[in-house]
């Protein structure tokens, strides 16, 4: 294997590791042909960008500020699906959620990067969410980096419309945690949910840039149920048309949409240590089960294309040890853009309000 250099921020020289480009085998029984990623950091949240060639990631990175759970943090990462290139976006603080927008020249981002000296906090616990997460935009290498938001609220699960015009953030007031909207430049900032009992988050705009889905929980079952029972809903960004798509009483977390406008990936909890990704169908058809690890899988995602779906695995001894991205080929489940659907105002449970 060949070591390259990749140019970090502040001309720091990050080791990167060249590999053959690696190709799908078959993975577990009952799987499509897959690959994991082969970079040297874990990287588990990972989202494509608009030429499907490339994946933005939150990424172990010793430069970080250390996770609350010890050992180190994550910053923001850019690596090619092959392995060939990385390269690091930020540089200091401690990182979440990121997402290209579809220009393919900027990134979205969310980091602590300005206020280490709030308590470090801990993303995956919403009773302690990091106060100084905030959200900004750069250049794909970290250049001429935005804060596009400055309160001492938490901000973060943030993604971009297809057509660049918005960007969707969860932001947590007091500890109710709602989804709010702003433009693309910062502007025109508003909040899209209102409610008490249910926890929204991790939000991604549908094909059509209008409709939002997400995953949303009850306060009154957090910490109570494990795994958290979560439910899957749309709704429009002005707020409207709040719809439901999954009604069991189980973990359906982070629904991504497909590009063909009505199917979606996200991960159900078989059992409290057997985490799946399953193809979900907006239009109510029956949902398929996409891995079959008997172990933890998360955060997927399918390319622009609809051609690959990336996910996170734990390949550790323990249930959430050395999460690694990993890429299957999902090409035939016709779920690409050739296969676009127009939304439809019949889809789902319409809520109360």
């Amino acid at each position: 294997m060949k070591h390259i250099a990749v140019a970090g921020l502040a001309g720091t020289l990050v080791a990167g590791l060249a590999h053959a480009a690696p190709e799908a085998a078959p993975g577990a029984p009952g799987e499509l042909p897959s690959y994991m990623v082969p970079i040297g950091p874990d990287a588990a949240e990972a989202y494509w960008s608009p030429d499907s060639r490339y994946l933005i990631a939150q990424t172990k990175d010793p430069d970080a500020v250390p996770s609350s759970r010890g050992g180190s943090g994550n910053l923001t990462w850019i690596f090619s699906a092959d392995g060939r290139e990385i390269w690091r976006v930020n540089d200091r603080g401690q990182d979440a959620c990121s997402f290209f927008f579809p220009d393919g020249q900027r990134v979205v981002w969310t980091s602590t990067r300005d206020r280490t000296e709030l308590p470090v906090g801990d993303w995956s616990d919403s009773d302690n969410y990091p106060q100084g997460g905030e959200l900004y935009v750069s250049d794909l290498h970290g250049r001429n980096a935005r804060r596009m938001t400055n309160n001492p609220w938490y901000e973060a699960e943030v993604s971009v419309s297809p057509d660049g015009q918005w960007i969707t953030f969860g932001r947590q007031i007091d500890g109710n945690m709602d989804i709010w909207v702003m433009a693309a430049d910062g502007s025109r900032e508003w909040q899209v949910t209102k409610t008490g009992d249910w926890q929204e988050g991790a939000p991604f705009f549908m094909p059509d840039n209008d409709h939002i889905i997400f995953r949303a929980w009850r306060k009154a079952d957090y910490k109570k149920i494990k795994p958290t029972p979560m439910t899957i809903f749309t709704i429009r960004r002005d707020g409207s048309d709040w719809r439901r798509h999954t009604h069991d009483e189980g973990m359906n977390w982070h629904p991504t949409p497909a590009p063909d406008g009505r199917h979606y990936v996200y991960v159900k909890a078989l059992t409290p240590t057997n985490w799946e990704i399953y193809l979900g169908d907006l239009a109510g058809g029956e949902h398929r089960r996409l891995t079959y690890a008997e172990k933890l899988d998360i955060l997927a995602h399918v390319s622009p294309d609809g051609k690959k779906m990336n996910w996170g695995r734990a390949t550790g001894a323990g249930f959430m040890s050395n999460i690694r991205t990993f890429v299957m080929d999902v090409s035939s489940l016709d779920i690409g853009p050739d296969r676009r659907v127009p939304w439809n105002p019949d889809w789902g449970q319409p809520m109360p309000r």
